[in-house]
């Protein structure tokens, strides 16, 4: 029976590595002459991929950290996972959202800097904790750039949170526009996302198009 090795070059969870069989796979972050990669978002880019690799896989959606083209032109396929992070990545953008709605932040760091024995420990309490109030989520509108599989599910979400929704995205593909909600509002730029937006947040693949998209100058057209 062939034994092939598969060098991993991030950490990825055992459930994930569990699919490959021990009789049949090698899988370390040593393996020498591998026969496939396996990365998350280890930057490939520099590194000299060996010979014996037949196929490298992605353990995300974007291959931007990984040399495509290079690879195509020594016939080597690159595989990724459309989705699989999906519904992690949304919960880190909900819980994004709502540290800065409601300025938890800055209020964890104004408690800190109080004394625990100061006599007048309360009234700083109550007279300080008024700055940090925040906004509440319903009705404020939610600006998504990009709307595939991660910007659609946090779309969802944020409209079952009472908001409205805005979206931009010129590439979107006819699935992904199935499993958008029909609430979500179409934005023709980003231009006009901007303006009709409480929040902004955004789903792309990083690339030379899509590089300082939104930057302290604005955005780019």
């Amino acid at each position: 029976m062939t034994t092939y090795r598969i060098l991993v070059l991030n950490h990825i969870a055992s459930t994930g590595l569990h699919r490959f069989p021990p009789a049949r796979y090698v899988v370390d972050r040593a393996v020498e002459h591998p026969d496939a990669i396996l990365v998350r978002s280890h930057d490939m880019h520099g590194m000299a991929i060996p010979q014996s690799v037949r196929a490298i896989g992605r353990a995300g959606v974007g291959t931007n950290n990984i040399p495509v083209t290079q690879l195509s032109t020594r016939g080597i396929p690159v595989f990724n996972a459309p989705g699989a992070n999906a519904n992690a990545v949304k919960e880190l953008v909900l819980a994004a959202l709502l540290l800065a709605a409601r300025n938890v932040i800055p209020a964890l760091g104004y408690v800190g800097s109080l004394e625990r024995d100061a006599p007048d420990l309360e009234h700083r309490i109550e007279a300080g904790k008024k700055q940090f109030a925040g906004v509440e989520l319903p009705g404020r509108t939610l600006g998504i750039v990009g709307l595939g599989a991660i910007g659609g599910l946090v779309a969802d979400a944020a409209i079952k949170l009472g908001m409205n929704v805005t979206g931009f995205d010129p590439e979107i593909t006819v699935e992904a526009a199935w499993r958008l909600p029909s609430t979500v509002r179409k934005a023709h730029s980003i231009e006009e996302l901007l303006k009709q937006s409480d929040f902004v947040t955004l789903h792309v693949p990083l690339s030379d198009v899509t590089r300082q998209l939104i930057n302290e100058h604005g955005w780019r057209r």
